[in-house]
């Protein structure tokens, strides 16, 4: 067994992404598609393209897959960016996790079936693999999983391996162990309507030694950890393609830069300027961001 920069524990699926001319419209009315791909989706597979495109050997487990996701999934992932895949179980029962995707000039609307998936008795995901944590340097966790998420928390504590995770509640294990915990403005307005967002952030930062970050999509970015004052940042102004990704990029971005020891500015300068790459281009898996342009956009 090879040792891999990162391990990656989540939701990969094969998407259909359209790209609409001009933005989403409204009902009963009609929208030209611009362009059209069957490419790898879902948090950890769009993590681990941006990974790999950054230089880093990753290793990905979570969903299985099925006859309608492996063969897009295995030309890209393993064949394009050399993604260690081994490790996912394949379900010849089970079509495999999809989505479809409309992409207008600044909202991406996703069309699933995740609460089936969710809501079936068959938990269709591996158990997360100890031996592979232990021979990473730095993992990525998607919290959806329920108690097999949790345990790859678990096992990162028992370990000492810092992870980055997205989106779960402050009083949470996932959430208490993280290096980095990122929330987006969706999950926030989702899961706390009513708080105050700078005493929603100062519960973060309370049940946790790790880093904080709340994104709201193009306004400002918070960050900070206990005790600290909360910090601030503006995301990085590009012209924008797609969003679609950007969440998943900004989460590739955090881990990269544990990775690299950054510090905690320099970890949210590099996460949102790997997001607002992405968000230059489409789509992802066709043109990934690269180191050279990413620090062009922090230089800049």
């Amino acid at each position: 067994m090879g040792k891999n920069d990162i391990y990656l524990y989540g939701m990969t699926l094969a998407s259909t992404m359209n790209l609409l001319v001009g933005g989403y419209p409204e009902a009963d009315t009609y929208s030209e598609i611009k362009e059209s791909y069957v490419l790898p989706g879902g948090e950890t597979g769009s993590c681990a393209v941006v990974l790999s495109s950054l230089g880093c050997t990753v290793k990905l487990d979570g969903n299985y897959q099925g006859p309608k996701t492996q063969k897009v999934l295995d030309e890209y992932l393993v064949r394009k960016f050399g993604i260690d895949m081994s490790g996912v179980y394949f379900d010849e029962t089970f079509d495999g996790v999809q989505d479809m995707v409309l992409i207008g000039t600044n909202t991406r609307t996703c069309f699933g079936r995740f609460g089936a998936y969710f809501s079936n008795d068959i938990k269709r995901w591996n158990k997360p693999n100890r031996k592979d944590i232990e021979s990473c340097e730095v993992v990525g966790l998607d919290p959806f999983f329920m108690d097999e998420s949790e345990q790859v928390a678990d096992y990162c504590h028992e370990l000492g391996k810092k992870y980055v995770t997205i989106d779960c509640k402050y009083d949470t294990v996932i959430h208490k162990y993280s290096e980095v915990n990122i929330l987006s403005n969706e999950f926030i307005k989702g899961n706390y309507p009513e708080k105050d967002i700078d005493e929603l952030f100062k519960e973060y930062t309370a049940n946790t030694e790790g880093l904080v970050i709340f994104t709201f999509g193009s306004r400002e970015i918070m960050f900070g950890r206990r005790n600290q004052p909360i910090k601030r940042m503006k995301p990085y102004k590009v012209k924008v393609q797609s969003t679609l990704g950007a969440g998943d990029t900004f989460k590739a971005g955090a881990i990269y830069g544990v990775l690299k020891n950054m510090s905690d500015e320099k970890i949210v300068q590099f996460a949102a300027a790997t997001a607002a790459t992405v968000c230059s281009r489409f789509p992802l898996a066709l043109y990934p961001p690269d180191l050279e342009t990413i620090n062009k956009l922090i230089n800049n």
